[in-house]
């Protein structure tokens, strides 16, 4: 009789300001009326999915001086969207991103305490940092912190919280580098014992800290070998810190594009790709590896071949996605560009920012999935629909018959909580023999 296949996870990142959405399409709705986020959430729910997500934003990001043009219709403050959605839905994990680097850990803790009541223990809080004094311009303490006193300050963040959440009612009393907190918490032990904690991070103290602290980890591998090198590397790291492998999912953010064949799937998603990269999206693109104002470039045309401007960081601002070398960056786009027959700036954006996607008819992608999870590349994926609201429609009514039909995806929810849906211990919970032998 062969063993039981691995079960895949599955959270739903809300479509909203990022470069995978897509506001041309027809069917684009909003992204702040409250019916946008119910119909996701409710969906993900009716596809038995482990939590929905929802990003953040704490500044307006800015371009060449200028204000992206998604960041102005709004960021929706994730504790109110979530909170109205535990009262229309029962058994959907709520995921909200919320920073360490500019929050304090009392009001995090009542926060998120709150949300797990409210909720029933579905409450998630992926911890995110920042480093940047644009952001911090925002905050009463302004500044920045350097990488390794951020993550320094996330843990203790989640240490602070995680006390007030066991106290019990008992005097909580924490002096460390940067918080000192006295006091008593005012809220019952928590549904869940704690909310299920997400990191997001790749460098070596993300996976330090993601080890030591997280329930999950929200990654960005998108190959089957890059998966299956991260998810060793962090699950190695885990008996070091107590815990066994089920204690961490490693879940990888992904987008999918469905057709009746997979030829039609494909060119769909080449037409969705069109979509995401406008020609004035891929020179924005360009000129933050560039760091110079490219306007006069054309989009169909070569990649520039003047070097980066390695020391100006005015072009954008707290928008960073590329932490290497400029320099670097730029050869290694013209080589690509010219190993692939002298693709355009376009044609390069388009291929070099994808988020690894699943292409193909809903038993394609249902088995590409499969594959991932069970040669463990992942434990499941975070879906980056690029349609709000209804980008997991088709996905829940076509994708997940074959989840399930391959054995892979639970056919109901077996437990009220969050923790139960991801197969997480209780906090305190002593770990499997098995697992720490």
């Amino acid at each position: 009789m062969s063993a039981p296949k691995k079960q895949i996870h599955l959270g739903a990142h809300f479509p909203g300001v990022n470069n995978t959405t897509v506001w041309s399409d027809p069917r684009a709705g909003s992204q702040t009326d409250f019916s946008s986020f119910v119909h996701f959430a409710q969906n993900a729910e009716r596809g038995l999915m482990d939590f929905v997500f929802l990003a953040e934003g704490l500044r307006l990001r800015e371009h060449r001086g200028r204000i992206h043009d998604l960041d102005v219709v709004g960021r929706p403050d994730s504790f109110t969207v979530l909170s109205a959605l535990a009262a229309v839905t029962s058994r959907i994990g709520l995921a909200a991103t919320i920073n360490t680097t500019f929050n304090e850990p009392y009001e995090l803790a009542v926060q998120f305490a709150s949300l797990d009541h409210l909720s029933g223990g579905r409450a998630a809080w992926n911890m995110v940092t920042t480093s940047d004094a644009f952001t911090g311009e925002n905050f009463r303490r302004g500044g920045f912190l350097p990488r390794e006193q951020r993550y320094e300050r996330a843990a203790e963040a989640a240490a602070v919280t995680r006390a007030l959440w066991d106290s019990n009612g008992e005097e909580v009393e924490h002096h460390g580098r940067h918080f000192d907190v006295r006091g008593r918490f005012p809220l019952a032990p928590l549904p869940q014992g704690h909310p299920v904690l997400i990191q997001a991070g790749d460098s070596a103290e993300g996976r330090d800290f993601a080890a030591a602290t997280a329930d999950a980890i929200f990654t960005i591998h998108g190959t089957l070998e890059a998966g299956r090198a991260f998810y060793s590397d962090v699950k190695s790291r885990l008996p070091q810190h107590g815990r066994g492998d089920s204690d961490l999912k490693i879940l990888p953010g992904v987008t999918f594009v469905l057709g009746d064949t997979d030829e039609e799937a494909r060119e769909e998603a080449a037409r969705i790709r069109r979509q995401q990269v406008s020609p004035q999206t891929a020179i924005a693109f360009l000129e933050q590896i560039w760091g110079r104002e490219l306007s006069d470039y054309d989009p169909d045309g070569p990649l520039p071949d003047v070097e980066p401007d390695v020391d100006n960081v005015s072009i954008t601002r707290g928008r960073v996605r590329h932490v290497r070398d400029p320099r670097a960056v730029a050869q290694e786009w013209r080589d690509y560009a010219e190993a692939h027959g002298g693709l355009s700036i376009r044609e390069v954006v388009i291929d070099k920012t994808a988020r690894q996607s699943f292409i193909g008819t809903p038993r394609t992608v249902a088995v590409q999935m499969d594959e991932y999870v069970q040669r463990d590349a992942c434990d499941g994926f975070i879906l980056v629909p690029h349609l709000t609201p209804g980008g997991l429609d088709r996905f829940v009514d076509e994708v997940v018959p074959e989840l399930q039909d391959l054995g892979s995806y639970r056919t109901e929810y077996t437990g009220p909580t969050l923790r139960d849906h991801l197969g997480l211990r209780h906090p305190h919970a002593p770990l499997n023999r098995k697992e720490s032998a």
